[in-house]
C-alpha cells in the first residue's frame, strides 16, 4: 500500500471532508465536520494544538458530541469522554469483480435495488430496528445506497459512506431480524464492491471488534484487516 493510501485511510473522515465530501462539510478555523443531519463525524489534524481544539469546540458548540471516529488525537482534559469502541479497518484484497457466489448463499429472487430520496423514511426505520451505526436523514447523500425488498418492504440495505481519495467505505450493512439468513448482506456488499471497483477505487469498511459474525462475512468476501482502531467520542466543554 502506497504512502498516499496510508494517509487517506489513516484519516478517512478528514480526507473525505476536505475532498469529495467538501460540499457536505462545515468548518471553523482548522476544524471540520459533517453537517449535523448528514453525519456526526468531525476531524482535526494528526497533531492538533490547543487552538485547533478550540476551533472544533467553536464549530460544534458547547456540550455537543465530538465524534472523532478513529482519530487517535486526544482532546484537552476538560473534554468529557462519551464512548470508546474497539474495532478494525478492513480493505478489500481482490481485484476486478468479486468471486461468483454459490446459489445456496442467496435467494435468486431477491433483487438489489438502488434506494433514492423517497426511500429515506424506510431506511431510517430499518436503521432504528437494526442499529448498524450512525445514520441520519441526509446520510444517503454520502454515496449510493442499495437495498433488498420482500413483499414491497425494505428488509436489508448497505451503502457508501466515507470517500477518501481512491477509496470508498461500505457502511450501514443491516438486515431486518425477520429476513436474516437469506444472503441479503452478502449480495448487497457484492454489488457495492462491483460498483466501487468499476470506478477504479478500492472498497474498505469499519467494523466493531465484538461483531465477529460480520468480520467473518467480510473475510469471506475478500476483506482483510488493515489495522485495529478505536472509535471515540467526546463532549465539548
Amino acid at each position: 500500500m502506497g504512502n498516499r493510501d496510508g494517509v487517506a485511510l489513516g484519516d478517512p473522515v478528514g480526507e473525505s471532508l476536505r475532498g469529495r465530501h467538501a460540499h457536505l462539510a462545515r468548518r471553523f478555523g482548522r476544524a471540520v465536520g459533517y453537517l449535523p443531519d448528514v453525519a456526526s463525524f468531525c476531524a482535526v489534524s494528526a497533531d492538533p494544538d490547543p487552538a485547533e481544539w478550540a476551533d472544533l469546540a467553536r464549530l460544534l458548540g458547547p456540550g455537543e458530541l465530538a465524534d472523532m471516529f478513529s482519530s487517535p488525537a486526544t482532546p484537552p482534559p476538560d473534554w468529557e469522554q462519551v464512548f470508546t469502541l474497539e474495532g478494525r479497518q478492513m480493505t478489500w484484497s481482490g481485484t476486478g469483480r468479486p468471486a461468483p457466489r454459490r446459489e445456496a448463499e442467496a435467494e435468486a429472487d431477491a433483487e438489489v435495488l438502488e434506494l433514492g430520496p423517497d426511500s429515506v423514511p424506510e431506511m431510517l426505520d430499518l436503521v432504528e430496528r437494526t442499529r448498524p451505526g450512525p445514520f441520519r436523514p441526509r446520510t444517503p447523500e454520502l454515496g449510493t445506497y442499495l437495498g433488498v425488498r420482500e413483499n414491497g418492504r425494505l428488509v436489508a440495505m448497505a451503502g457508501e459512506r466515507l470517500r477518501p481519495p481512491g477509496w470508498t467505505e461500505i457502511s450501514a450493512v443491516c438486515t431486518a431480524p425477520e429476513a436474516r439468513g437469506r444472503g441479503h448482506a452478502l449480495r448487497l456488499i457484492d454489488a457495492l464492491v462491483v460498483r466501487v471497483t468499476e470506478r477504479g477505487e478500492r472498497p474498505f469498511l469499519h467494523v466493531a471488534e465484538a461483531n465477529t459474525g460480520a468480520i467473518a462475512l467480510y473475510e469471506r468476501l475478500g476483506f482483510r484487516t488493515r489495522e485495529r482502531v478505536t472509535f471515540r467520542g467526546f463532549r465539548t466543554p
